[in-house]
């Protein structure tokens, strides 16, 4: 497990709950999606002031894993769940239910919809009435994701995810998170859109803009943005992401680091 120093006032924060003698809560297994656009941007939303974690930051679509993820097997292309779970070092059922949760977050929160007919083709256009209702549905869970797919004659496009790491939320936070990020790049014909009602603004920025301080974000948004920043562009991110260990989780600390972040 890597370590990542708290900026001070966290930091702060950290050192008081320890010496009060805090019992962390478990971490909820979650999914992260980092969408990608030529230029180089990447797309942002801030999640709306009365949002319980990480209120009026600026972070990427994701949400924690729900149950039915892993209940329910929606069709499949891509790398098999048992692919995934070698590559992200978990059971299969538990990376079937991250992988899900990735494409089903993002299409909640930003209206893309990593999926298509089958494994060779992406669905278009998703912003139109009968989508948005079955959007609506879906974050009122009274619509499976494997349901609506099932519907539409569509399969999770696993191959459009692209692993990049994991971050655990600080101990003294009171809830915390055991995050998966994933990049994709932005379908063609598909645009992002303010739909969330855990959001209040979206943008597209180039991740080095973004990573400089002019927006709020916590450090695991503004550190994945920095390291997308060195890659230089969808390309060297692309190729940089092979060589990363998406399963090795970033553990934010308050004390100076034992390793550094690779």
């Amino acid at each position: 497990m890597a370590e990542f120093q708290l900026p001070p006032e966290l930091a702060q924060h950290a050192r008081r709950f320890a010496e009060h003698g805090g019992v962390p809560v478990e971490p909820r297994l979650a999914s992260t999606v980092v969408l990608l656009r030529e230029p180089f941007e990447a797309y942002l939303i801030r999640r709306a002031a009365t949002m319980a974690f990480a209120a009026s930051m600026y972070a990427f679509p994701g949400g924690g894993v729900d149950p039915r993820d892993a209940a329910f097997h929606p069709g499949w292309a891509g790398p098999s769940p048992a692919r995934w779970a070698a590559r992200l070092r978990l059971d299969e059922p538990v990376a079937r239910s991250v992988v899900c949760a990735a494409v089903r977050e993002v299409f909640e929160e930003s209206g893309v919809l990593l999926a298509g007919p089958d494994e060779s083709t992406v669905v278009g256009d998703v912003s139109g009435q009968e989508w948005e209702e079955a959007r609506l549905a879906l974050i009122a869970r009274e619509l499976g994701f494997a349901e609506l797919l099932s519907r539409r004659g569509l399969v999770l496009r696993s191959d459009l995810l692209v692993p990049w790491s994991r971050w655990i939320t600080p101990e003294h936070e009171p809830r915390r998170y055991d995050t998966y990020f994933f990049l994709a790049l932005l379908p063609k014909g598909q645009v992002p859109r303010d739909v969330s009602g855990e959001a209040d603004e979206s943008l597209w920025c180039p991740p080095a803009e973004a990573a400089d301080g002019r927006y709020a974000m916590l450090p695991p948004t503004l550190e994945t943005l920095r390291d997308l920043a060195k890659a230089g562009g969808i390309d060297g991110v692309l190729a940089a992401a092979p060589a990363r260990d998406p399963a090795d989780a970033i553990r934010p600390t308050a004390d100076q680091p034992k390793r550094p972040v690779m």
